[in-house]
């Protein structure tokens, strides 16, 4: 599949001239610069506002003028970007319910960044005023080619705006009937029943903070609510630049707003992305990164992504800010290319001189020349990424999903029961991806309420939550002779977290899997079971479910304790299709292992036939084999045929080695 906005790979990132406004000779060595580290792009005036329009209704556009006119001068696209993320002063001090309320009921003060309420009526027609003065201006700009929209979207406000419109959204949510809300929410327990819809109000520590339907609501709400603000934003632009595509910049896996649901009012899916490299955790940081990136290319279904943000040296937020070793930055961003990014930009191009990223790594150090290891190292990556434009656009199809959904995020972060220390359903879903991604394997990272029926084999690790209609999906794909994956605390609850009755899992699955689940054991940190699989013992963590099989493959059984005997893992035809379910948890070889055996019954195929040493990774994508190794040694591929290096030129064939944390591009 192909969807192209650009011929070539973006290479830039956020320009902030208007920080340098005083001193407009530094506007000329940045476009000096730029051109000499092969920079093609530049999103501006982010956090602009306060200059934009320094009192209501006074503009202030003539250096964003300047700006655009020599981007384009110098052969350098603008990603033009709206101003929300922070607010003015002013704009603050005249309409103090612009800011947020925190879950205290106590008002937010003016300072750092998104602290506007998102329902403010105010906040939203100051916004779509500010975005449309910008779209009249530089409709016709040559240099424009792309919005961004506000800023790491994020947070929530408790204002009385705010709970007005969230029983609003209630009443719309379950149809106006407050009964349906009340049996939803299973409100007899605890009397906790409602009889008006003003006796709600949003979850607070010191207010209602145990009805896990009204949490997973709440979570809804905001999520929509960050939406609906985005969609306000994006009116006038539309009207006035329909052609220009439009994006805002996500947050890895950041919980606070159903992304998979956000992405389908975006023309394409940007993310920022800030490994922790170092030695000795490099290759989990690969995996876990590569398993955000599949997720965001696959929110398009598999259209290319943009890597909006990534750091050219070290970020200043973690605890200590240790640099990465020259190379990582680059084998970063060609792991993005790799997995789908249409893009690599930075924070920042040039360092600020004051502020709370002051210290935030840069293209351009406060030295402010060319002759640092860093701008070489970016200078390096943009003539690479010039060679690498034919990948633009295209992605190859992936056989695999693994079902991370956000909604099921949410709810598995809500319920009280079993083990309540160790619920990592993110850790789970990247613990399944990771055997296919370390056979080179393309996986897919779905909803669950994706279409399953383009793929061999759907993997669903603790699916706790089904939406509506999910186990008839289950059910049809199976049936239809697909390969479905289920683990642990499956099928549970539906959408309002209300438990299914007569069994586990929810209706009909119990007879696509063969089994049904009596009870869930939870074991202490430092207590263990043993389960049987393929002739292995293995460690069985933290939780497990007692199953039954009614017709399923008995694959492994528990060892110890009152179950011992019991089904631990089980294979069940079901139709044309098979189901598989594994009991328990654990934390070492039995994934992998397990997920070997997949690849083998149904014959899954890597990307390539490439040859490679435990530890290199390789991603097809289009014609060209990014072949990467994150390891702290150097390793070897063996190749399958003659190829071409695409950053050399040269011809490889037979064993190719590969130096530590490097990579190479073969077609």
């Amino acid at each position: 599949m192909e969807k192209k906005f650009f011929d070539f790979i973006i290479h830039g990132g956020d320009y902030n001239p208007d920080q340098w406004i005083k001193t407009p000779e530094i506007w000329d060595e940045d476009m000096r610069l730029m051109k000499l580290a092969h920079i093609n792009s530049a999103t501006v005036s982010i956090f602009a506002w306060s200059l934009l329009e320094p009192e209501e209704g006074v503009y202030n556009f003539e250096w964003l003028d300047t700006i655009m006119d020599k981007l384009h001068a110098n052969g350098i696209s603008a990603i033009l970007a709206t101003p929300s993320g922070a607010r003015p002063p002013w704009l603050a001090q005249k309409y103090p319910e612009v800011l947020r309320v925190e879950e205290t009921g106590i008002r937010n003060e003016f300072g750092v960044r998104h602290n506007h309420c998102l329902t403010s009526p105010v906040y939203r027609e100051k916004v779509r005023n500010i975005n449309r003065m910008l779209a009249e201006r530089y409709k016709n700009h040559p240099a424009l080619k792309m919005w961004h929209i506000s800023n790491e979207y994020c947070g929530e406000c408790h204002c009385e705006l705010c709970q007005e419109a969230f029983r609003n959204w209630l009443k719309d949510y379950y149809h106006n009937d407050i009964e349906e809300l009340n049996e939803k929410w299973w409100n007899g327990f605890w009397s906790h029943r409602v009889n008006d819809w003003s006796q709600i109000n949003s979850p607070k520590s010191r207010g209602e903070n145990h009805v896990s339907a009204m949490k997973l609501c709440w979570n809804r709400f905001v999520s929509d609510s960050h939406i609906s603000f985005y969609e306000n934003e994006i009116a006038p632009l539309r009207e006035i630049t329909p052609d220009i595509p439009i994006t805002t910049n996500f947050m890895k896996l950041y919980d606070g707003i159903d992304y998979q649901k956000f992405a389908k009012k975006m023309d394409l899916v940007s993310w920022d992305n800030y490994p922790a490299w170092d030695k000795g955790r490099n290759e989990d940081e690969a995996l876990s990164t590569a398993f955000v990136h599949d997720a965001f290319r696959s929110m398009k279904d598999g259209q290319p992504f943009f890597m909006m943000e990534s750091t050219p040296s070290l970020v200043n937020w973690h605890d200590v800010n240790k640099l990465p070793h020259s190379g990582m930055q680059e084998l970063s961003s060609i792991q993005a290319v790799a997995h789908g990014a249409d893009s690599v930009q930075y924070f920042q191009w040039r360092k600020s001189r004051g502020g709370h990223e002051k210290y935030h790594g840069a293209v351009v150090d406060h030295c402010g020349h060319e002759n640092t290891r860093v701008f070489r190292d970016i200078t390096r990556l943009g003539k690479v990424l010039e060679k690498l434009s034919g990948v633009v656009g295209g992605y190859s199809e992936s056989k695999v999903a693994v079902i991370c959904d956000w909604e099921n995020i949410w709810a598995t972060k809500h319920f009280c029961g079993f083990n309540n220390l160790k619920r990592d359903y993110t850790d789970e879903c990247i613990k399944w991806y990771a055997p296919f991604y370390k056979k080179s394997i393309s996986v897919d990272v779905i909803p669950m309420d994706a279409d399953y029926s383009k793929y061999d084999l759907v993997v669903a690790p603790f699916l706790y939550m089904l939406k509506d209609g999910t186990d008839k999906r289950i059910e049809e794909y199976v049936a239809n002779g697909g390969n479905f994956v289920a683990t642990y605390l499956s099928g549970l609850v539906d959408s309002n977290d209300m438990c299914y009755l007569g069994g586990f899992p929810a209706n009909n699955l119990k007879n696509v899997f063969g089994i049904w689940n009596e009870e869930t054991d939870s074991l202490p940190e430092g207590m263990k079971n043993t389960a049987t699989f393929g002739g292995k013992e293995y460690d069985v963590v933290h939780v497990c479910d007692i199953i039954h099989s009614t017709g399923a493959e008995i694959l492994g059984e528990y060892k110890q304790d009152f179950y011992a005997g019991m089904p631990a893992v089980t294979k069940n035809t079901f139709g044309k299709g098979t189901a598989y379910y594994a009991a328990f948890r654990n934390d070492s070889d039995f994934t992998a292992d397990f997920c070997n055996m997949l690849i083998d019954e149904i014959k899954i195929n890597a990307d390539t036939e490439i040859k490679a040493d435990d530890g290199i990774v390789i991603r097809k994508r289009g014609s060209h084999i990014f072949v990467m190794n994150f390891t702290d040694s150097e390793k070897a591929v063996t190749l399958n045929s003659i190829y071409t290096n695409v950053i050399t030129d040269e011809k490889a064939e037979g064993t190719v080695k590969i130096p530590a944390c490097s990579y190479v591009v073969l077609k």
